[in-house]
This record gives C-alpha cells, sequence and structure tokens, in this order.
C-alpha cells in the first residue's frame, strides 16, 4: 500500500514548521471543513444546488486530496499506520461483507 510513502511525504513537509502537528481535536476539525468543501462541490455538479454565480468551481480531484493529506496529518500526529487500518478496513470487506451486497455476475 502507498500510505507509508504519503504519510511520510506528510511528514516530512509538516516537520520543516515550528508548529509541527496540530491538536487531534483541530485536524478533525479541518478534516470535517475539507470533506464539507468537498460535499458541497459534489452537491452543486450532481445534486439539485446550484452554485452562485460568484462561486468557483472546485476540482473535485483536489477535495479528495486535501482529505487525504489532511487524514495523514491526523494519523502521524496519532502515530497510526494507514496502511495497518486499511488493510484491516479490507480485510472486513473481503470477510464479514463479501456477501452482504448483490454481486455482479462477470466479476469472480
Amino acid at each position: 500500500m502507498p500510505f507509508t510513502k504519503t504519510q511520510k511525504d506528510v511528514d516530512d513537509w509538516v516537520q520543516q514548521f515550528k508548529i509541527s502537528y496540530w491538536k487531534s481535536h483541530a485536524i478533525l476539525a479541518r478534516l470535517t471543513e475539507e470533506t464539507g468543501e468537498l460535499a458541497r462541490e459534489i452537491n452543486h455538479r450532481f445534486g439539485p444546488k446550484q452554485k452562485k454565480s460568484t462561486e468557483d468551481v472546485k476540482d473535485i480531484e483536489d477535495e479528495i486530496g486535501d482529505i487525504i493529506f489532511t487524514l495523514c496529518c491526523l494519523a502521524n500526529s496519532l502515530n497510526i499506520n494507514l496502511d495497518t487500518g486499511f488493510s484491516r478496513v479490507m480485510d472486513k470487506c473481503y470477510g464479514r461483507d463479501n456477501n452482504r451486497y448483490e454481486k455482479n455476475e462477470t466479476v469472480n
């Protein structure tokens, strides 16, 4: 999994500053803000809510990138390995949730 490198890239960038990581509750607040920005953009593009004429179109890819960066900050600040956490989630998907949803007939 590439999270180890991603977490190191984020850590290398953060460590150049005196403040280092914010407190975990502040990072969580930032994550909530970033998620809200993604939700707003998705809603404007695919939902019923129209963007105001004064609002810029945001890149969904960039908004997701902001979320990944912030999650890496949170994980790093708490000494959490995202590869391990993600691996456990995938184990649940292929174990507990393997037969939860109807499968495509073309997928083995």
